[in-house]
Formats: C-alpha cells, sequence, structure tokens
C-alpha cells in the first residue's frame, strides 16, 4: 500500500462521530444539525428540468476537457462576476467540484523530487495553508509527497491568516499555496494587498497559488468578494502566471450533488492539469455538463439565494451574539463562535457534547478544523455553525444555544 496514505488524519466529521459516540440527545427536541457545510436551500427547478432533459447524453463518453458551450459559459461568467477575460480553449477547465480538483492540482504541481531553495536544506517540498483550513489541502500535500505548513488566523484581523508566520526558508521550499477567500469557516475576505504579498512571494520562489473560492457568491456586503483572478488582473498579470482558480455550483446554485465546478487560470499549469486528468479519469457526464451550463449562465438564481442567507443570517447572528462573541462574516454560510467564558471551561468539544445532549443541536468543534501550529491550534474554544437549513430552523437552533449558554452560566 502507498505508505503515504499513513499520514492521512480522520476527516473532521469522522473525529465528530467519534465525539458524540457516547452522547445521547435530549429526545424532547428535534434534532437540528449546523455541523456539516452542506447547502439546504431548495435546488432552482429549471436546473432540475435541464439535467433531466439531458439524459439521452448519458449514451456517450464525454471528453475530459468538457463540451466548448461549457468552457464558454463559464468564461462569461468570469468576465460578468470579476471583470476577467479568459480564453475558454486554454484558460478554462470543468472539475468535478472543487473538492476533486483542490486534491488532483497539487498531484499534478508537486514535485516531492525538488524542493526550491539554495541547495543547503534537505526538507522537501511544502505546501502553504491557512488555519483552520479545509482538510482536502492537507491530504492532497501529504498524498503528493510534500509537507503541510500551516499559517495561523488572526482575530485581530478578521480571522485573516497570517503569512507572516511563513519564515524565509519554508517559502523557499513551497511548491504549492492554497488560499481560501472567502474563508472557511472564517468568511474571511482576502484584500488586494495580500494578493499582492503573496504574488510577490509565487515570484520570487515559483510556487503555484491554488485559489479556493467556493463561497464567494454568499456575501453580506455592498461589495462582492475580490477573486484571486480579478486580484491579479488589477495589479496587471494578465497572464495568471502560476495562479489558478477553482469554484463551483455546490454554494452558488444549491447542487452539491451535482459535482461540478471548473479552474480557469494559468493556461500553462491547465494544460498539465488536462494531461493528468485525462488519466486521472475525471471527465463531466454531459447531462452534468448541460445543466451547469445553464447554471452559469443564469444570474436571478443566485440572486435570490443570496438574500435568503442575508435575511437568515441577519436574524440569527444578533441571538447568538447576545451570549457569544460572534460577528456577522464577510462571506460565506459560517459563524465562527467562541466558545464563552464560563462554559464547559472554554472547551470547543466540550461545548459541541453538551450542546447535543441537553438541547440536540449539533456544532462543530473548531479545533477540528484546524492544527497545532506555531504553539497553538487556532480554532481551539471556537465553534463552526453552518447556517444552511431554513430560516427558521436556524432560529430555533440559535434560541437553543443561547438558553444552553445562559444556564450553564446560571444567568
Amino acid at each position: 500500500m502507498n505508505p503515504l496514505l499513513q499520514r492521512l488524519q480522520p476527516y473532521p466529521f469522522e473525529r465528530l462521530r467519534a465525539l458524540f459516540q457516547d452522547v445521547t440527545p435530549n429526545a424532547a427536541l428535534r434534532p437540528i444539525s449546523l455541523g456539516i457545510g452542506e447547502p439546504k436551500h431548495a435546488t432552482p427547478a429549471f436546473l432540475k428540468e435541464r439535467l433531466t432533459a439531458s439524459l439521452d447524453g448519458l449514451a456517450a463518453y464525454p471528453a475530459t476537457a468538457g463540451e466548448p458551450t461549457l468552457r464558454q459559459s463559464c468564461a462569461a461568467w468570469l468576465q460578468r462576476r470579476y471583470g476577467v477575460a479568459v480564453d475558454p480553449a486554454t484558460q478554462v477547465l470543468p472539475v468535478i467540484g472543487t473538492r476533486e480538483a483542490l486534491f488532483s492540482l497539487a498531484q499534478t504541481v508537486l514535485d516531492p523530487t525538488q524542493h526550491r531553495g539554495n541547495g543547503n536544506d534537505n526538507g522537501g517540498p511544502v505546501v502553504v495553508c491557512p488555519n483552520p483550513f479545509y482538510q482536502i489541502y492537507e491530504g492532497a500535500a501529504y498524498l503528493g509527497g510534500a509537507t503541510p505548513v500551516f499559517a495561523n488566523s488572526d482575530p485581530a484581523r478578521n480571522f485573516a491568516a497570517d503569512w507572516s508566520q511563513i519564515d524565509d526558508a519554508t517559502w523557499a521550499r513551497t511548491q504549492l499555496l492554497y488560499t481560501c477567500s472567502p474563508g472557511n469557516p472564517t468568511g474571511a475576505v482576502m484584500p488586494l494587498e495580500e494578493w499582492a504579498r503573496l504574488f510577490e512571494l509565487s515570484d520570487r520562489h515559483g510556487f503555484v497559488i491554488a485559489s479556493d473560492e467556493c463561497y464567494s457568491e454568499i456575501y453580506f456586503r455592498d461589495d462582492a468578494p475580490l477573486g484571486g483572478l480579478e486580484a491579479a488582473m488589477k495589479l496587471g498579470r494578465t497572464d495568471f502566471r502560476r495562479l489558478v482558480l477553482l469554484t463551483s455550483l455546490s454554494k452558488r446554485s444549491n447542487v452539491p450533488g451535482l459535482r461540478s465546478g471548473f479552474v480557469a487560470g494559468d493556461a500553462q499549469i491547465l494544460k498539465q492539469f488536462l494531461l493528468y486528468r485525462t488519466y486521472h479519469g475525471s471527465a463531466m457526464s454531459l447531462p452534468v455538463q448541460q445543466a451547469s451550463t445553464a447554471a452559469w449562465d443564469d444570474e436571478a438564481h443566485v440572486v435570490e439565494n443570496r438574500e435568503l442567507y442575508r435575511r437568515k443570517f441577519a436574524q440569527v447572528t444578533p441571538v447568538l451574539a447576545e451570549v457569544m462573541d460572534v460577528a456577522l462574516p464577510d462571506a460565506g454560510f459560517y459563524l465562527w463562535a467562541k466558545v464563552p467564558d464560563g462554559v464547559c471551561d472554554g472547551s470547543d468539544t466540550a461545548f459541541a457534547r453538551e450542546l447535543l445532549a441537553q438541547y440536540n443541536v449539533t456544532v462543530l468543534p473548531g479545533s477540528y478544523l484546524a492544527r497545532e501550529a506555531h504553539g497553538s491550534n487556532p480554532g481551539a474554544g471556537r465553534v463552526r455553525m453552518a447556517l444552511v437549513a431554513g430560516v427558521e430552523e436556524c432560529l430555533e437552533a440559535a434560541r437553543r444555544i443561547a438558553e444552553f449558554v445562559q444556564r450553564s452560566r446560571g444567568t
């Protein structure tokens, strides 16, 4: 067996199941889960209709590169959304959702036999990730023969990753950097000056930047979040060198089961990525391509979906803010809440267990989404709440959490 598999850690939801194994939820209350970031809003009817109308396409082998119409729709969306022009033939590639692409991109760009540096260090290649992070980044690094290195989030900077924690010797060994903006779980959005710093580091050390942007269309401010290709364009990097954007329809269009997204950016990287994927077996079926084309071409359902989240967060956040340190994020559909002083000794795992036992509400311990780095686990003492269900269900969960906190404090 591949010995690198031994480096993989249990997924957060496996750890959550183990944590709850001996917990008996309060049967007097119906269960409410805020634990998994799975969209629960209705899938738009026109997407289901387009999918079922295209089933004849199941009789044909799809091309790994995707149909030209889908690639053109993705490129047109980038133009409308970010004002970015890309060549759909060379700078866009459909993928089976961002999870698959985030993993396989690393297998394409990492070279475990080399590292960048002055030749005096034998530490091997590095993949830099934010911390907390999406665990695919870590697994992709390990199975690509690299070592993940983490930049902790900084509460003083709205939980943005503190890239200054990565020293020059580590940057010199870095072959791939994962960014996530808007972030999971914090919702932080990277500003232009942060992108400029990362581009400068990429130019100096030659690493690829993979920009995970699957939460880009759920936001609460007037201005839409800045994207990686958009930042590059603003900074005059119109060739998008060493930069790949990854996005999907899962959150944008409430179709996580469709497994559909695309990557865009540096044409040379995408050429090699297509070669890898041709052997990897990652072609998107023609019915899914047809439905995806319809989804990327339509913005009305996205605006409606975003408004649902805005109304929900506007009602739920104040209820929780009365008893916890939590605030409206820049974007995304998570609340990143601190376990209050005097409750469960500040432990995120104890908080999750007791909340389930007493109030039948599931939240995810923040420590499960992060790693010990630079002397701390930046997720410890926090919980992630995924506000993916309907408004009333999320409000009920928030009221139960508020009551749990108040009773735990004896107030």
